[in-house]
């Protein structure tokens, strides 16, 4: 304000009209005042912010500013040129004085100095630590402006022509309720029954509403036109909603209360095709409806409805004829007011037909006596099967999965063993895929099941917390052998073999001699169970880890070896070159993990012991844009049902090479352990990564399904001719609104040799460049984005990989924003006893640039876990379905830390957690599993 009112009147003062030759000379330049704020007094691993901002030059401008420290332990200072610089706090054993030295420039190049201490505390308290770090946020996770929660910043997004503006793709996290639903908070006594987001979308992308409370609350979706018009909508009554944006332009979408209260996912993401739904294409104006059958007598539905029967009966489903009754069914409901509107703003009469008709049988289904009430679906012949949701397993095509299956699928006489979990027999993706298993957990207290060693190896709770179960075997078991081809959920990697599941440890853990019990069983050797399976299985994944080296268990996987049975392990997600067993044992494979980028991710293990890497995924980023999260997903479950779950770590690389081992099997009977390890030591089953040859983060390379069933098949003594064929990692490319550069890896996906192999930008915002390939231009390539030269918006642009014998072209995504749009809100942080499942502390985290920092302070010395994530629905428990939730290192496995000092180190990310229904109409039960013990405090 000084400045601007000393320019004011020197602007408007004095010196008559025209000046002259008698005029004063300039008045000298004042120098600039140097403010480098007040003292402060900070704990270990406190982020400190310097203030200069007061800093002024009565005269002019201040130009630059330059922050350096001058005395005290060492600090690194971020943001040194700018008005406000940070640091944190450095790890101290007594108290000590960091003095930091702001020097301004004005624009007559005058300068100004000034000095501010910080006084960094020690720890003092005798056998306490502060624990701290930050939590990783992906740029592609957003936040619905108004949920429960009053903690979190409040922008009311109820209104279409207020709506709130979203990034694309993204994967956003919501709250809706009727008035007088859900727990306390912000929205419970009036309500939160719309929310409108605006957004730019493109041609054939999809948005997906998943419901997490869909079991006792319904949610509909639908899109408009940014002019308000009614483009299309999806109200069925399951977990999913579904639709595919018709044109490239930008839209409103709208997520719709119909009854109860629930948090909400809402993805947006890329597809190469629309997807297809199943509430497209119904008879209108007919219901299907289920009964409990009245007494005799009676009739079977409220004749005030004047619905007409004209198929099915007793104890049967019975087809109704809803003519001139829609419009009566509609208006009985009590929220007629908040879907009447909807009615007038349909173009397409047949349309508006079919939505009157959903809207009517929602409401048929809430009515006392009704089991069901569902449309009658028009049904055609298919031409062809897909699992559907296929198309998110990024990481088969990144290991060249679908050309190993234009030669096999694998054998049913082909037998993996799952010492693990247990798994869900039940899952619709598993029926069928199983052999018989065994539980081998010991002790009946930690089982769960009533007893200890027995027959029968169904995943359940189990362990010492009754909540933490995740469903950890029935997702590695999905990745080896889920069926494939039956039109729902996922594929296996060899959904031709078989699965053998052994239970050997619950959610919590196990113990080494359950587990070699297990291992001992699979390989048709003696063990605690007295019996011994049908056949022995030919190879056994071991997606698990703990404890120091064991002379037994060596000497237990020597006699595999003899045996020719082959074990896949987890290299481990301590982000450690420390060995990790049983990884690190002799004639044992160890998988360590990378991501969409084929990139060692930051969780996983790496080391001498390394054999091979795999996808392990990462959770916390969308790399490839289709709206979800880059875990594995697989088969998974919940309290209540069966899901399909995105995951990430070792664990879920280790099954990736357990499966292209089956296959390899599968062609070749004759393999055993000694020539898979033959042929991996020769490079015959991986594209090499990193250093050339064998390296301490991948092993001998990336698993390469195609080039291993070549293998197989050579060494069976077949005569193969594969032509080459290029294939990219990904085949898209999602910059979100932050990136700048991301990486692709072309490599040659068939057989022979591709040559004169490059890759082109085919729009002028894009840059390509050769980062790590070999003389025929195959290997890895950074792609950048001139986010400088393009306005706010979504936009879509093309690379292509040229080669003397194929071609191809990968999409690229880019969102520039005049706004921050990656945002969880408030997010909670439990620090945990694992013994006791017990939560010691809790603490908030508080927002930094594109992170979350976190500090619980002074808290006993011991061994825990950390937890963060959010509660939209305010609830108090934390990593509910629909909500963010994240652990140290990884949410798949938390890791337990040891903690006898300060730590301020403890990084992980938080992301949605999103568990997909079976199918596309979303009519297969369950949701995401909570983890052990998250209730947070009010």
């Amino acid at each position: 304000m000084t400045c601007a009112l000393a320019l004011l009147l020197t602007a408007c003062g004095g010196g008559g009209s025209g000046g002259s030759a008698g005029s004063a000379p300039p008045p000298a330049n004042a120098a600039p005042t140097a403010e480098a704020g007040d003292a402060q007094s900070v704990a270990i691993g406190e982020r400190v912010q310097l203030d200069g901002s007061a800093s002024a030059d009565s005269d002019g401008i201040i130009e630059s500013f330059a922050w350096t420290q001058t005395d005290g332990p060492s600090a690194e200072l971020e943001g040194s040129d700018s008005a406000n610089a940070s640091f944190t706090a450095p790890q101290v054993s007594v108290d000590a004085e960091l003095v930091f030295s702001l020097t301004v420039t004005d624009d007559d190049g005058a300068t100004a100095t000034d000095s501010v201490s910080v006084t960094v505390a020690a720890t003092t308290v005798v056998g306490r630590v502060d624990v701290g770090g930050r939590l990783l946020l992906s740029t592609s996770q957003s936040l619905d402006g108004d949920t429960n929660d009053p903690f979190n910043t409040l922008f009311v997004n109820d209104d279409p022509d207020n709506p709130q503006r979203i990034g694309n793709p993204t994967t956003l996290g919501g709250y809706v309720n009727e008035a007088g639903r859900g727990a306390e908070g912000r929205s419970q006594i009036e309500g939160d029954p719309e929310d409108f987001f605006l957004v730019d979308l493109l041609e054939g992308q999809n948005l997906d509403l998943i419901v997490a409370e869909f079991q006792d609350a319904d949610a509909d979706l639908y899109l408009y036109s940014d002019r308000g018009e009614l483009i299309d909508f999806s109200i069925g009554t399951g977990q999913r909603e579904s639709i595919s944006a018709p044109a490239t332009a930008r839209y409103l979408v709208n997520v719709s209360i119909f009854s109860g209260a629930t948090n909400y996912t809402l993805t947006i993401g890329s597809r190469l095709e629309p997807e297809a739904r199943g509430d497209a294409d119904i008879v209108p104006g007919e219901a299907i409806v289920s009964f409990d059958e009245p007494a005799p007598g009676r009739p079977v539905l409220d004749a005030s409805l004047r619905l007409r029967q004209v198929g099915g009966g007793p104890r049967r489903a019975r087809r109704f004829v809803m003519e001139g009754m829609l419009g009566d069914l509609i208006t009985r409901r009590s929220r007629l007011g908040d879907q009447a509107y909807r009615r007038d703003e349909f173009r397409d009469p047949e349309r508006a037909r079919r939505w009157e008709t959903l809207l009517a049988i929602k409401q048929l289904a809430r009515r006392p006596g009704i089991v069901s009430a569902e449309p009658n679906y028009r049904v055609y012949p298919l031409a062809s099967v897909n699992d559907d949701a296929y198309r998110f397993q990024w990481h088969y095509p990144a290991i060249n999965l679908p050309g190993a299956w234009d030669t096999t699928t694998g054998s049913a006489e082909v037998v993996v063993a799952v010492v693990d979990t247990g798994v869900l027999q039940g899952h619709p993706d598993l029926r069928g895929q199983l052999v018989d298993g065994y539980d081998f957990i010991s002790d009946a207290a930690e089982a769960g099941d009533g007893d200890g060693i027995d027959p029968d190896p169904e995943e359940n709770v189990g362990g010492s917390d009754p909540d933490a179960i995740n469903f950890h075997g029935t997702h590695v078991a999905g990745t080896v052998a889920a069926r494939g081809n039956n039109g729902i959920g996922v594929a296996g990697v060899a959904f031709g073999a078989r699965v053998m599941p052994l239970r050997a440890l619950t959610a919590s853990g196990g113990t080494l001699f359950d587990i070699n019990q297990a291992i001992r069983y699979a390989a048709g050797l003696p063990n605690d169970s007295g019996t011994l399976p049908a056949r022995p299985a030919d190879i056994i994944n071991l997606s698990l880890g703990g404890g120091g080296f064991s002379p037994s268990s060596q000497a237990l996987y020597n006699e595999l070896r003899n045996l020719g049975i082959t074990v896949v392990a987890a290299a481990g997600n301590e982000g450690s070159r420390t060995p990790s067993y049983p990884a690190s044992y002799d004639n044992v494979i160890s998988v360590s993990a990378v991501d969409v980028e084929q990139r060692i991710t930051s969780y996983s293990n790496r080391g001498s012991r390394v054999d091979i890497a795999a996808p392990g995924g990462d959770g916390s980023v969308d790399l490839n844009g289709d709206g979800y999260p880059d875990g594995v997903l697989s088969t998974g479950g919940s309290d209540g049902g069966f899901a399909y779950t995105f995951l990430s770590g070792t664990s879920m690389a280790a099954p990736h090479v357990a499966g292209v081992l089956a296959l390899m099997k599968s062609v070749n009977p004759d393999l055993d352990a000694d020539d898979f390890d033959r042929l991996l030591a020769d490079g015959a089953l991986t594209d090499d990564l990193g250093d050339a040859g064998r390296d301490d983060l991948y092993g001998h390379g990336l698993i390469d399904a195609r080039r291993a069933i070549d293998a197989a098949l050579l060494a069976a003594g077949a005569d193969i001719d594969i032509p080459p064929r290029l294939a990219a990692s990904t085949s898209a490319l999602n910059f979100g609104s932050v990136a700048t550069r991301l990486d692709i890896v072309l490599r040659n996906a068939g057989g022979g040799e591709l040559t004169d192999v490059s890759l082109e930008a085919l729009d002028s915002w894009l840059s390509v460049s050769p980062a790590d390939t070999d003389a025929n231009g195959l290997g890895r390539y950074s792609i950048r984005v001139a986010r400088g030269e393009l306005a706010p918006g979504l936009y879509e642009g093309s690379l292509e990989a040229r080669a003397a014998q194929d071609q191809l072209r990968i999409r690229v995504l880019v969102s520039v924003l005049d706004a921050r749009d990656s945002e969880l809100g408030q997010l909670y942080l439990l620090l945990i006893d694992p013994n006791s499942d017990e939560a010691v502390d809790q603490t908030v985290a508080t927002r930094d640039g594109d992170a979350y920092r976190y500090r619980f302070r002074s808290v006993p010395a011991g061994r825990y876990q950390v937890f963060a994530g959010s509660d939209l629905d305010n609830d108090l428990l934390i990593c509910d379905a629909g909500e963010a939730c994240g652990s140290y290192l990884t949410i798949d496995q938390p890791l337990s830390i040891e903690l006898n000092g300060d730590r301020d180190d403890l990084d992980f990310p938080v992301e949605y957690f999103i568990a997909l229904p079976g199918t596309a109409t979303g009519s297969s039960s369950g949701t995401i599993a909570r983890y052990p013990s998250l209730k947070r405090r009010p």
